[in-house]
C-alpha cells in the first residue's frame, strides 16, 4: 500500500491519484471572459441541460483546469523546420531544434518552422517572420510577432495563449486563426474556429470563426467584419476605422449590412457618436427584431449588462 505523500516513479500521477490543486486566479478570470464571449453556453444551460449534469460538467471544468495549472511550464518549446533554413538567434536550424524564453525564430523568404505551443497547440510561422517567445508558464503562453504571419491551432483554456504585434494582442477564447502585420502594426486577423479578442490600450474586438479584423498602428484592431461581407462594406468599414470616417462611409455601411453584419454594427454601437448610434441600433433591429432583453435606451447609453446580452441573442446570427 503506497502513503499518501508517496509520488509514482519519475514523477508521473497515476489513474485515481490525480492531486487537488488550487487553480490560479488568472484561470478563474480567464473562464468568466470567454464565458461572456461564447453565448452558446449560455443558451443550453437555461433550455436543455439537467442539473445532474451541468454538476458532472463543472467537474470536468475544475479537473482540466487544476491539470493545466499543476502540469509543470515547459522551459523550451519544440521548434520543427518546415521549409528552408529558419534560425533560432544567431543558430541556423538544419534540422528540429528547440527555443527558449526571450530568444527570437526568424524565417526568410524560403523558411517555414512550426513551432509546439507546449502542450496546448502549435504555430506556424510563415516566411519572412520574426516571432520571439515571451513566456512559457502555466499561467501564461505568449509570443510577439514583430512582423509576418502565423497560423495557430489551440486547445486550451482561454486566454492562456496570447500573441502581441505592434498594434494589437491577440488573445485566444479556443480557436484557429492566422495573423499577419507589418512592423508598424499594419494587419489583418483571419480567424477560422472559434473566437479572438484583439486587445489594444482598452480598445477590444471581438472576432468569431468566420471574421476578420484588420490592425492599424496608432489605432489598434479595427471593427470585425465577415470574410463574405459585401465588397462595398469592407472598404467603407475600413475608410470608417483609418480613414476618418465620414457620413458617406456609414450610410455604405448601414444600407449593405446583411443580418449577419450584426456583428460589424454591433461593435460599431460603442464606437460613433450618440446620433450616429441611433441609426446603428434601428438598422440592427430592423435586420434582427429587439429581443425583449434589450431595452432600447440602455443600449443607446451603452448599458455593460444590455450589450453584453444583446451580443449573446445575435450570436445565433453569426
Amino acid at each position: 500500500m503506497k502513503m499518501a505523500d508517496e509520488k509514482p516513479p519519475s514523477g508521473r500521477i497515476e489513474p485515481g491519484q490525480l492531486p487537488l490543486v488550487k487553480a490560479p486566479d488568472a484561470i478563474w478570470k480567464s473562464i468568466v471572459a470567454a464565458l461572456d464571449a461564447t453565448p452558446e453556453l449560455r443558451r443550453v444551460d437555461r433550455f436543455s441541460f439537467p442539473v445532474w449534469q451541468w454538476a458532472a460538467a463543472s467537474l470536468v471544468v475544475i479537473g482540466g483546469v487544476s491539470w493545466f495549472a499543476s502540469r509543470p511550464a515547459k522551459a523550451t518549446w519544440e521548434v520543427a523546420r518546415l521549409e528552408g533554413l529558419p534560425s533560432i538567434g544567431s543558430q541556423t536550424l538544419a534540422s528540429d531544434g528547440a527555443i527558449k524564453v526571450g530568444e527570437w525564430l526568424q524565417t526568410d523568404a524560403s523558411s517555414r518552422a512550426r513551432i509546439t505551443i507546449g502542450n496546448i497547440g502549435v504555430v506556424d510561422v510563415e516566411p519572412n517572420s520574426r516571432v520571439r517567445l515571451v513566456a512559457a508558464s502555466a499561467t501564461e503562453h505568449r509570443l510577439t510577432l514583430a512582423r509576418g504571419e502565423i497560423s495557430a491551432t489551440v486547445t486550451a483554456p482561454p486566454r492562456l495563449f496570447l500573441v502581441d504585434t505592434p498594434a494589437s494582442t491577440a488573445v485566444d477564447l479556443g480557436c484557429a486563426y492566422k495573423i499577419q502585420t507589418d512592423e508598424s502594426g499594419d494587419g489583418l486577423l483571419r480567424v477560422t474556429s472559434g473566437w479572438v479578442s484583439l486587445e489594444w490600450k482598452g480598445r477590444e474586438s471581438l472576432v468569431p470563426a468566420g471574421a476578420n479584423c484588420r490592425t492599424r498602428s496608432r489605432t489598434g484592431p479595427g471593427t470585425p467584419y465577415f470574410a463574405d461581407a459585401p465588397e462595398a462594406l469592407q472598404q467603407a468599414l475600413a475608410t470608417f476605422d483609418f480613414g476618418g470616417g465620414g457620413p458617406d462611409a456609414m450610410n455604405t455601411i448601414l444600407a449593405e449590412a446583411r443580418v449577419r453584419d450584426t456583428l460589424t454594427l454591433w461593435h460599431l454601437l460603442s464606437r460613433v457618436e450618440s446620433a450616429e448610434r441611433i441609426r446603428v441600433f434601428d438598422r440592427m433591429v430592423e435586420l434582427v427584431p429587439q429581443p425583449d432583453s434589450v431595452s432600447r435606451d440602455k443600449a443607446l447609453q451603452l448599458n455593460p449588462a444590455t450589450l453584453k446580452s444583446w451580443r449573446e441573442e445575435l450570436a445565433w446570427k453569426w
